[in-house]
């Protein structure tokens, strides 16, 4: 690691935001789900939603990110990407209360990828309600040189023990990205996703696709609580194209999942839990 990113290795943050009910059901009709009432616990990765620190124009990059250099460390010319996170559920968080999130981070390494340079930077939260840490969370961020993106995989879909299938439709991506205040213009600027950074269309949000593999599960096994949920992006998938998501039962209290169309996996997680009854 350079001199000039290890100094960011340790560096916090912290934010508050209250946990809105009309926030929960903008994001509710966007996914196609029943709104949580106050009180309720906010459904499995519905946090995204939150603790988006509002940034001016002026302080947003030319893909619509928000500048590097506060928070997370100064790194231009590439393009930025969430690759994956991994997440504890420890308790609920409540609709219509505060909450805290504590951001650390963790992690900077530099890589030499079949793309080129790329720079991971790894950032822990943790969220809390009345004190309490109720989700802990690690979230990889690559930061990759521009290059074609990748279009496909080779790695194969198994059989699956279920699947349901998801139109996203740019509709669907403009709303997600504004319930979650996300600016990055791959998910909502088609002349820039496809002429700038080589997409062939609008990209789905990767922590959409995460969201709706995570409910798959839960809408499946309404009595079984997910305590552990890890997921990575494989490949991009594009807007208004169907895709299907589902998953594998394992035999250890796990299941792994699978985002995937016929250009085969996009994304894959794993879960863990408990049975409630």
């Amino acid at each position: 690691m350079s001199l000039s990113f290890k100094r960011w290795l340790g560096r916090k943050e912290q934010s508050v935001d209250f946990l809105s009910s009309s926030m929960a059901k903008r994001l509710a009709v966007t996914l196609g789900d029943d709104a949580p009432a106050a009180g309720d616990a906010l459904p499995p990765l519905w946090h995204w939603a939150f603790f988006q620190e509002p940034v001016v124009a002026s302080r947003l990059g030319v893909d619509g990110h928000p500048l590097t250099g506060d928070f997370l460390p100064p790194v231009e010319g590439r393009n930025r990407m969430w690759a994956g996170s991994r997440v504890s559920f420890l308790q609920p968080l409540r609709v219509e209360e505060y909450a805290q999130r504590h951001s650390t981070i963790r992690l900077i390494e530099e890589k030499q990828g079949k793309t080129g340079d790329l720079l991971f930077v790894t950032v822990q939260h943790e969220y809390l309600q009345h004190g309490v840490t109720c989700l802990r969370e690690e979230q990889d961020i690559v930061y990759r040189a521009p290059a074609p993106p990748k279009l496909t995989s080779s790695l194969l879909v198994p059989p699956m023990d279920w699947q349901d299938p998801v139109y996203p439709s740019s509709v669907m991506l403009f709303r997600y990205s504004a319930a979650t205040f996300n600016s990055h213009r791959i998910h909502y600027d088609l002349p820039y996703a496809t002429e700038q950074e080589g997409y062939l269309g609008l990209v789905v949000h990767g922590p959409m696709i995460a969201t709706l593999l995570l409910r798959s599960f839960t809408q499946r096994f309404p009595h079984r609580v997910p305590e552990y949920f890890a997921f990575r992006g494989i490949r991009p998938l594009i807007a208004d194209k169907e895709f299907l998501v589902g998953g594998v039962e394992n035999e250890d209290q796990s299941c792994s999942l699978l985002a995937f169309n016929d250009d085969g996996p996009a994304h894959q997680a794993e879960i863990q839990y408990k049975e409630t009854i």
